[in-house]
């Protein structure tokens, strides 16, 4: 299969082009730079130069692909304050992709987040498939709608699916929630935790992610909604030990009114109990993580051996 990938170069989409090409498939990777596309052939895949502004060289190859996984979001956008452009730049690709791939059957699969999908209990691949319509499109509520907009381009001959990420995708080389926890520790001299630190987040390895982005590939049924999780929740405190451990520091709690100050943009999330389930995505498709859990990964210490920023 010709799998043309947006965010190929990415964290997980650097494990995904691997996978695909170890299991006899063609990878074509967007890359915006010149870093990107190096990295890109390195990897075995043909590269393709351009962005996500870009609709129409977006169209044309994803009607030369007999599938298409979009891995690509604006974080810097997000994470500079403006979630709603970089949703809004998300939801003109799925467009796009939805446009080039209407009525041929051919997969396409995006990338989602379980994060604060069901607050308080554990959420399953049936959660989030509804949106309040009266509900304003920012933060999480704009990308579960370009979720829901993707599943229904089962209805124009697209076989769709969403893969929604565990919060915490980790693995050696991983800067993303638990680097940024280990660096917080290093810079306040304590590891810590918010409230009493029950909290809990789904987490899974990044090769097991990988894994579940093939199968869903080669597999999904139209309009599929599964879960890349390895473990439904581990608690934040157990990873604050963890990371207090390796770098042999205290220990302790961080009010939740305190949390943004000592965590940063972090704090704005940390505190959220989100668990969730992949039952149905491993009764479905038979996927069985087979790589480390969080704590386990964390404790083999090259997140604390690598200096993260």
């Amino acid at each position: 299969m010709r799998v043309f990938i947006t965010g190929a170069s990415g964290w997980i989409g650097s494990a995904v082009v691997p996978e695909l090409i170890g299991a006899g498939h063609q990878v074509v990777g967007l890359a915006r730079s010149d870093a990107s596309a190096a990295a890109l052939a390195a990897a075995g895949a043909e590269v393709r130069r351009g962005s996500l502004d870009d609709p129409d060289s977006l169209h044309r190859a994803a009607a030369a692909a007999d599938g298409v996984i979009h891995l690509a979001f604006k974080h810097d956008l997000a994470f500079a304050g403006d979630f709603e452009a970089a949703a809004e730049a998300d939801r003109r690709a799925i467009e796009t992709f939805g446009e080039a791939l209407a009525g041929t059957g051919r997969p396409f699969l995006i990338a989602s987040g379980t994060l604060g999908l069901a607050p308080g209990r554990v959420a399953t691949e049936r959660d989030g498939q509804t949106t309040d319509p009266a509900a304003p499109l920012t933060g999480p509520h704009a990308r579960r709608a370009n979720a829901q907009l993707t599943v229904a381009l089962a209805s124009r001959g697209v076989r769709s699916s969403v893969v929604r990420f565990a919060p915490t995708v980790h693995g050696d080389g991983d800067n993303g929630f638990m680097a940024t926890l280990v660096a917080v520790a290093r810079d306040k001299g304590v590891s810590g935790y918010v409230g009493d630190g029950t909290s809990r987040w789904s987490a899974v390895h990044r090769f097991d992610a990988a894994h579940l982005v093939r199968l869903a590939l080669e597999q999904a049924p139209a309009g599929s909604t599964l879960h890349a999780v390895g473990e439904e929740g581990v608690r934040l405190r157990a990873v604050a030990e963890v990371i207090g451990r390796q770098l042999d520091l205290p220990v302790a709690s961080v009010s939740p009114e305190d949390a943004i100050g000592h965590f940063g943009w972090l704090g704005s999330v940390l505190g959220a109990d989100s668990p969730a389930s992949s039952t149905l995505t491993r009764e479905l498709l038979g996927w069985e993580p087979t790589n480390p859990g969080l704590l386990d990964d964390l404790d083999k210490g090259h997140y604390v051996h690598t200096r993260s920023v």
